[in-house]
């Protein structure tokens, strides 16, 4: 063995050391395989003072701090590995403690109370029984169990943030520690992204106070907003085709971006998947991407557009509906709530939000441009169609050739009048219309050259609407409350137990009582009111082949 003394260029043993580029678990990650190739220098006896002074210098400590983790290593051969090195008898999550930590739905120190009891039960000492535990035999036997503080860091340690998560609210819950990558940079149009989103707050409506949903796409490569379209219910393919319209005109309003893009992304929607809509994307010859459902992370633009409409506009409009509202005093002090909005001016502002969007608003990742700035910059060519020939896509077509007759042309048992109609009756006609707009239709000749636009005849009019709306909303009602005393016969209560007893009904009811309500069942119900056997059936004709007990009686069978 070498020492110090006997090593060759001598150095002070109470010199500094000096100065590290690495810092902390860098270095503590260095230290053990320093130490193990000076201690096969030293077995080769090659060992000098210069690579003992070499190593400090490496990892920034003395050369007495090497010469005693020199010592250590050959008193304890563990030590070698370093104090960040993994050591044998250290505790780990096993597969079965894994599956335990799922069926806890990821409950650590419950576990752990769980193997403590397991180790009890197999020593022969008496221990309780964890409520809600899992079958013993599912139960490893850990010799010896861990502390739950060793417990605890060993889960910490063993298992991901994500895993954690998953195991305690679902494997969606796992997401928001996992890592995405960045999608390449494409050019304008390549892909667009398109959802719905319902805006959180109440707008005015014919009366009515709904929350509207909102249908746009963006572009992903100059997040520039397309095309917009609201609705005051819940959207529908008819939404899809009007916002798609507006993103493929580049005239008027609609412009400067817009064209027919190269790709669509949508969320596996009904209405995105609907086969209108994607006629229309096959007309477009724009290639419709179906993503995974409950997979926001893979359509980010369209998502971080409507996490910024919530944040910018939403939240600062009358009857916004995510705020809490504040708790009533008994005299009222506070102002009068803001009136809401109504639909019109609602779509107001939201078109004005889109514009500004647009053309002041820079998002990151444009380098300060406007995304109107980014998509002018773009030379990208851009691809249009012609607003004649793009009124026809955004139209259903049922595939019939109808005759147009002195009432009209008839669709779905209802006539559609037109003036343009004059003089035409016999001609063949084809019907496109807008889905849910049966109002009017647009009638073509069956080469699909546009006719005209016909309108409901005989069509109810405001005051009859109103009546019957109020009429259907008083059925309902009515229906509702039925159905909710219907629900509270039906309800079984029960009395509360301090000790484990059998349940106990409650709700007393007369004999009396029991026997009107089952004579009132029997009164309506339609199958027990029923006589089968007041008219007795007919007898089978003779050229049908029937069983013998159903054949009449003849002169041979009787014999």
């Amino acid at each position: 063995m070498i020492s110090p003394s006997e090593a060759e260029d001598p150095m002070p043993l109470d010199a500094s050391a000096p100065e590290s580029v690495l810092q902390g678990p860098a270095l503590a990650a260095l230290r053990g395989p320093a130490v193990q190739q000076l201690l096969r220098l030293r077995v080769q006896g090659r060992l000098s003072r210069g690579h003992v002074r070499l190593a400090g210098e490496c990892l920034g400590v003395s050369e007495r701090t090497v010469w005693r983790w020199l010592a250590q290593a050959e008193a304890d051969p563990s030590a070698a590995a370093g104090p960040g090195a993994r050591s044998q008898n250290r505790f780990e999550v096993t597969a079965e403690v894994r599956v335990l930590l799922a069926y806890w739905r990821g409950n650590a120190s419950a576990v752990h109370r769980q193997l403590a009891v397991r180790a009890l039960q197999e020593a022969g000492e008496p221990g309780t029984a964890v409520p809600g535990g899992a079958p013993a035999e599912a139960v490893p036997l850990l010799d010896p169990l861990p502390s739950l503080s060793t417990f605890l860091r060993a889960v910490r340690r063993d298992l991901t943030a994500g895993e954690r998560a998953a195991l305690a609210r679902g494997p969606e819950a796992a997401r928001a520690h996992d890592v995405f990558g960045r999608r390449p940079r494409v050019w304008r149009n390549h892909t667009w992204e398109a959802d719905h989103v319902q805006a959180p707050l109440l707008v005015d409506a014919d009366g009515e106070l709904v929350r509207p949903w909102v249908t746009w796409y963006i572009d992903v490569a100059t997040k520039a907003i397309t095309g917009t379209a609201v609705t005051p219910g819940h959207p529908s393919r008819a939404s899809i085709l009007a916002a798609l319209r507006a993103a493929v005109l580049r005239t008027g309003p609609y412009g400067p971006a817009g064209g027919v893009p190269e790709h669509v992304r949508v969320d596996r929607g009904r209405d995105f998947l609907s086969k209108t809509v994607l006629g229309a994307f096959g007309v477009l010859e724009a290639k419709v991407e179906d993503l995974p459902a409950y997979s926001p992370h893979l359509k980010g633009t369209v998502e971080n557009l409507n996490r910024c409409a919530d944040r910018m506009l939403f939240a600062v409009l009358p009857g916004y509906t995510l705020t809490p509202a504040p708790r009533r005093a008994k005299k009222k002090t506070e102002p009068d709530e803001p009136v809401p909005l109504t639909f019109a001016e609602f779509t107001a502002e939201l078109l004005d939000w889109a514009r500004w969007w647009n053309a002041e608003h820079r998002p990151a990742g444009l380098a300060g441009r406007t995304p109107i700035e980014a998509w002018l910059a773009d030379p990208t060519p851009l691809s249009d169609i012609p607003e004649a020939a793009l009124w026809g896509l955004m139209l259903e077509d049922d595939g019939r050739v109808r005759k147009l007759s002195s009432h009209g042309v008839r669709w779905r048992g209802r006539d559609y009048v037109g003036a343009w109609m004059a003089g035409q009756a016999g001609r063949s006609v084809r019907i496109r219309h807008m889905p849910h707009h049966d109002h009017e239709i647009e009638v073509c000749d069956p080469a699909g050259r546009h006719l005209g636009t016909a309108h409901l005849a005989d069509a109810a009019t405001p005051e009859q609407l109103d009546a019957l709306r109020r009429t259907r909303t008083a059925r309902a009602r009515r229906l509702r409350e039925e159905a909710k005393k219907a629900e509270a016969l039906r309800r079984q209560r029960f009395a509360p137990a301090t000790a484990p007893t059998p349940a106990q009904r409650l709700g007393a009811v007369t004999a009396v009582e029991a026997d009107q309500e089952l004579t009132t069942a029997d009164h309506t119900d339609m199958a027990a009111l029923a006589l089968p056997d007041l008219i007795p059936p007919a007898p089978p004709p003779d050229d049908w082949n029937t069983p013998a007990s159903l054949r009449p009686a003849t002169g041979e069978d009787s014999r």
